[in-house]
């Protein structure tokens, strides 16, 4: 189990660019596999979740070649069915969330797709059956192990319907959309997803002949097509990172430039973060961050209430960044209400916030109080394990922050979503090292 020893207090400099978004290269990746001819993806990032995807896919007998960093190849036109019905298959696919998404593409293409129960962050609940309820309505017929946690969907071929999701879910909305592509007829998919990775997911499948339109709407209307080419496809920059290096400059007081950020794809990111107190400058693609000498303040609402930041489905605040905003609240001029809506595990690591001199509520396990510092009250270094890959970064920006040197366990959590970000966090001055 890896660890990071974190020396506290120092205030950073520089640039940093943003990784590859993850959560849109772990669809893209499994869309490979609608189509036998070659696929190229630019600005994959090499981070422990696309790489154990990129295992699998090549498991599957998915040709892959490495161009360069962040760019490959792909090529499904020899796709080995029987691993899907293999002890390591079952293996493989449990240690990942997204694998999920290879599905959709399996069926669609093979009339067949299987999954063992996957992995992922421990944040509670989160449930597939949005993913198959999909597919059954397309025509699939479902099956589950319950001994094994094995699912499985098959189909002699697929017909579009008309749908309502029963909620929009991002990797649901990606993994009935992929199999509605080749499907025969029109499909609707209604409550869809509409994030800019479901956005980017529709561009990608669009230009290798798929026949998809309300790209950015939550009404997507899919007609099927007998087949897709190739392409090549450049995933957008990571907003979940963006947001992170956000928080990390306002908590060290630094003055940092992201670079490249795609601004018309953040949604509403910068303003919650303005509201927060923040200064954002947009510098042609970049945001600038300057040195926040004098702390920042929480806005209340016109009436004099308490702010409350909550997460909410695309166009609203994305789940993923709640955890910033609450560490960055600890040291706040004012109070914020932080709701996380959508996972009933996510804020339990406010205990280590607690621990290093937070003032912290948590009212339930969906909602904390934050009374801010303002910096009067240093943070206190400590000794924390990552639970999952949001809240460790979190901790990590915290003990950035901290007065003295934190050591953070279980980085491996870290590592799933982030690239390389200890070597990265060095160059803008950062005191980090990674031990075994």
């Amino acid at each position: 189990m890896g660890t990071f020893q974190i020396e506290g207090g120092h205030k950073l400099k520089g640039e940093i660019q943003p990784q590859g978004a993850k959560n849109e290269a772990l669809q893209i990746l499994c869309a490979v596999l609608l189509t036998p001819e070659k696929v190229t993806i630019n600005n994959i990032p090499d981070i422990i979740d696309i790489n154990k995807l990129i295992s699998l896919l090549g498991n599957l007998g998915v040709k892959i070649q490495k161009l360069a960093h962040g760019s490959y190849s792909f090529q499904a036109d020899d796709v080995n069915l029987k691993y899907l019905e293999s002890p390591d298959f079952k293996k493989e696919g449990s240690s990942l969330r997204g694998s999920i998404m290879v599905v959709g593409p399996l069926l669609a293409r093979f009339g067949k797709g299987y999954i063992p129960k996957p992995g992922g962050d421990k944040i509670g609940r989160r449930r597939l059956d949005t993913h198959f309820e999909g597919f059954i309505k397309l025509g699939a017929n479902f099956r589950y192990n319950r001994e094994e946690y094995f699912y499985g969907v098959e189909a002699d071929k697929l017909v579009g319907t008309d749908m309502l999701l029963d909620e929009a879910s991002v990797t649901g909305t990606a993994n009935i959309l992929m199999a509605a592509v080749l499907a025969q007829g029109t499909t609707t998919i209604y409550n869809a997803a509409c994030e800019p990775y479901i956005q980017q997911l529709c561009k990608m499948l669009n230009s290798m002949g798929a026949n998809i339109t309300g790209v950015g709407s939550n009404l997507l209307t899919i007609e099927g097509v007998e087949s897709l080419g190739g392409c090549t496809h450049t995933v957008l920059p990571d907003m979940i990172e963006i947001g992170s290096w956000i928080g990390l400059a306002a908590m060290t007081k630094s003055e940092l430039t992201i670079k490249n950020v795609s601004w018309k794809n953040l949604g509403n990111i910068p303003s919650v973060f303005r509201k927060l107190g923040i200064t954002l400058e947009k510098r042609g693609d970049d945001i600038y961050i300057p040195e926040h000498k004098d702390g920042y303040e929480i806005q209340n609402y016109i009436d004099g209430s308490i702010l409350t930041v909550a997460d909410a489905p695309w166009p609203g605040f994305t789940p993923d960044l709640l955890s910033i905003v609450l560490v960055m609240a600890t040291q706040a001029r004012g109070s914020v209400l932080i709701h996380q809506k959508m996972f009933e595990s996510r804020l339990f690591f406010v205990d280590k916030l607690i621990d290093m001199g937070a003032k912290i509520i948590l009212c339930d396990p969906h909602r904390a109080s934050i009374i801010g510092h303002d910096f009067k009250s240093q943070l206190k270094a400590t000794t924390m394990v990552s639970p999952d890959i949001r809240a460790g970064v979190s901790l990590l920006i915290a003990a950035l922050s901290a007065k003295g040197t934190s050591v953070i366990h279980n980085i491996e959590q870290i590592d799933r979503g982030y690239e390389r970000i200890d070597e990265r966090l060095r160059a803008i001055g950062a005191k980090i090292v990674r031990t075994a």
